[in-house]
């Protein structure tokens, strides 16, 4: 039999997929990345939102009407686990976030026609440690990849169901995280992007303290990576130390994710989140980080949000200046502290926030775009148009969630090389110009 998987999700959960992909291997199953060859398919979930759960649902049933086997894993599993089966009873197993090594066991058993018609592999208290036994298989390719640090959150934010799914936060050693990088770095990866729920808390679990700092110096040794790139900082963990680390290693891009979720303290506080004024943050990061970008994202109409309350985050925004920006409507989730919450916001006024927000945040990046005009950058490799066109990404861009640089170049170029490229012309998300 032959075994597909599709992924839904953020990066980590890709990590995951690669890594229960990697089990099968070592037992020599047949894997295939088109679900149609396939007889049973995994579909490795997200949870994080409402819009998340609704994608996942839909692979599960798409893949249900063209008769495969069906092994659901990932946070709907977790989440959903006593209600899966009755729901959709097309799927023959589940698995949840901390049985990444059962993924051979349910197989198995569904390959020999097991008298179990629904098996499951669910803990009650997830408890997220990495499987350092096995190697991933990865199932994307490109100039970059990722590498977990750690999983699980300590944190309980309002909105937020994360930690319930993956339990409580689990560093991984650094000489481990160290022989990936080695390893990725040797099969020709040019760029390592760490992530977890919080990158700035890596190591306070296992070394008593914080370690992202020290992380990044041992990574910046390794001769064959141009660039290391961490996502996912957590405010109130943004040390002197980290910065200084972001300032003087060379391979390590001047770029910091930062979400921050809102300006209002107010807000803040209801949403348990760090409270306090991020502009000196902001003032404090750019001032020891030169030519830093700095991404961030907000929720807007989180339950008692005021008009008042959005427009001093609106004037926030206006103030500070992101150079990148995502913005998401408030997701009423269930077991999280805000899904009772009174003054429930309604979804017009989320909608329009929304769309306010953007707006000002498009002006915003259409400028700070057109400032690169005439200026050379450094650029990543990553692939091609069907005309020719090479496309890149500048260290100011993270894969997959950033703008683009678009460029000719009159010599040949590898995905994964960094290049010089000067800009030539910019739009509200992307740079256009020249390989040098």
């Amino acid at each position: 039999m032959k075994i597909a998987l599709i992924n839904h999700g953020c990066p980590k959960n890709l990590v995951d997929s690669e890594l229960m992909l990697g089990f099968l291997v070592k037992k020599g199953h047949d894997i295939t990345l088109n679900p149609e060859d396939s007889d049973i398919v995994i579909i490795n979930t997200c949870s994080f939102i409402h819009d998340a759960e609704e994608e996942s649902v839909h692979s599960i049933l798409e893949m249900a009407q063209e008769g495969k086997k069906i092994i659901v894993t990932g946070c709907l599993a977790q989440k959903y686990k006593d209600e899966l089966k009755d729901a959709m009873p097309e799927i023959s197993g589940i698995i949840g976030v901390s049985e990444l090594d059962k993924i051979t066991e349910l197989v198995d058993k569904i390959q020999d026609n097991h008298t179990e018609k629904y098996i499951s592999r669910v803990s009650e208290k997830p408890e997220y440690v990495y499987p350092e036994s096995v190697e991933r298989q990865q199932i994307t390719v490109g100039s970059g990849s990722y590498i977990k640090i750690a999983d699980g959150c300590n944190y309980h934010c309002g909105y937020c169901i994360i930690p319930q799914l993956r339990g409580e936060y689990h560093s991984r050693p650094i000489e481990k995280i160290v022989a990936e990088a080695k390893m990725l770095a040797d099969k020709g990866v040019s760029e390592i992007i760490l992530i977890a729920q919080d990158t700035t808390s890596y190591g306070i679990d296992l070394y008593g303290k914080q370690m992202l700092p020290e992380l990044l110096k041992e990574l910046n040794k390794i001769e064959n990576i141009s660039w290391i790139r961490f996502m996912y900082a957590y405010p109130s963990q943004v040390s002197d130390e980290l910065l200084d680390a972001m300032a003087n290693l060379d391979k390590v891009v001047k770029y910091i994710d930062l979400p921050l979720q809102h300006s209002d303290l107010n807000v803040l506080r209801s949403m348990r989140r760090p409270d306090f004024d991020y502009r000196e943050l902001i003032k404090k990061i750019r001032k020891k980080v030169p030519n830093v970008a700095i991404r961030t994202a907000f929720i807007v109409g989180y339950p008692g949000e005021t008009d008042e309350q959005f427009m001093n985050l609106y004037n926030f925004v206006k103030e500070v200046r992101f150079d990148r920006m995502g913005v998401f409507e408030y997701s009423r989730e269930k077991n999280t502290i805000s899904y009772d919450m009174q003054d429930q916001v309604p979804d017009k006024i989320k909608k329009e926030r929304y769309n306010k927000l953007m707006s000002l945040q498009m002006q915003i990046s259409t400028e700070i775009n057109k400032s690169y005009i005439g200026k050379t950058i450094n650029c990543i490799v990553e692939g091609f148009t069907d005309d020719g066109v090479i496309i890149m990404r500048s260290e100011h861009d993270a894969p997959e969630i950033d703008g683009l640089v678009y460029a000719k170049s009159d010599k040949p170029v590898v995905p994964g090389d960094i290049e010089k490229v000067i800009v030539e012309n910019s739009d509200e998300y992307d740079l256009f110009g020249k390989v040098l």
